[in-house]
């Protein structure tokens, strides 16, 4: 069976040591002046695309955003996307893993992963050109390679997603201890879902992994979104099955076995349920 494509970052263009994997780029020397198309695939590592000028379209887990000027997109490892860009298009590419950025303290730590639970942002021009200037930075620490550009990255990285998380409609809307721990708890949440869907469809499990009980889980999801764990747990497997269905040719029944379900019958009657249509029909539709 033919998976998604999963694309790493290229050895040539990248710091692999201890440290970790990072890369970063000037877009105008990836396109060389042609158009740039990528079809669907993931990748294992994280990818930040801040489009300084230009246009296209970037379709994120079957969400399209539109590229234009001052946008900023993040990619986590396991999501699927298809990527346009016109030669024209200016601004930088950034691509690394998490044992090369994952800060350690609290406060960093929290920044970050709201950051990078936030695929898409339009930013407005006078606040682009701030994230621009800590890009350039990185880039010419990666370019110049001088004593401490490790740190040097890390501490413009630290200093862009900052920025770029005061980009939110509300930025001090989690300020609470309270909203801050359940905010939190919610995003901790989101990623074990995306790591663990193919084993693990129950409640409780979720909330065993996070030392909670089902009731106070579900009350973190329900303040945050509106929603049950239990409907948390559905849309990542639907989200799943679509990934599979749009990005590889495999069967039905194929794609039910990867998602854990012995039974296609009812991998096929769930899907319908959620969706109201079958697999088939949605992979038809789609094309």
């Amino acid at each position: 069976m033919k998976s998604i494509p999963v694309r790493q970052i290229a050895p040539e263009k990248t710091l692999q040591s201890s440290a970790g994997r990072f890369s970063v780029r000037d877009l105008q020397q990836v396109l060389n002046g042609k158009d740039l198309v990528h079809d669907l695939h993931r990748h294992d590592f994280y990818f930040v695309l801040a489009v300084q000028q230009g246009s296209g379209m970037h379709e994120i887990d079957f969400v399209p955003y539109p590229v234009s000027d001052h946008a900023v997109f993040i990619l986590r490892p396991g999501q699927v996307h298809k990527l346009e860009l016109t030669a024209d298009t200016t601004g930088f590419l950034l691509e690394f893993d998490l044992s090369f950025y994952q800060p350690q303290h609290s406060i960093a730590e929290h920044r970050w992963k709201k950051a990078a639970s936030k695929n898409y942002c339009a930013v407005e021009a006078a606040r682009f050109q701030k994230l621009h200037a800590y890009l350039a930075n990185i880039f010419q620490e990666y370019s110049l390679k001088q004593e401490g550009y490790f740190e040097a990255i890390k501490a413009n990285l630290d200093l862009f997603f900052l920025e770029y998380i005061r980009q939110s409609k509300n930025p001090d809307s989690i300020a609470k201890s309270e909203s801050g721990y359940i905010q939190e708890r919610f995003e901790e949440l989101i990623r074990l879902l995306e790591t663990n869907i193919v084993s693990k469809k129950n409640v409780a499990d979720y909330a065993d992994l996070l030392s909670l009980s089902p009731y106070q889980l579900n009350s973190i999801v329900k303040t945050s979104v509106g929603k049950t764990v239990s409907d948390l747990i559905n849309e990542q497997i639907i989200l799943e099955a679509k990934r599979h269905l749009i990005a590889t040719p495999a069967q039905v029944k194929e794609i039910a076995d990867l998602l854990g379900y012995e039974d296609p019958s009812y991998f096929i009657r769930f899907f319908k349920k959620h969706t109201g249509q079958s697999p088939d029909s949605f992979r038809k539709n789609f094309k």
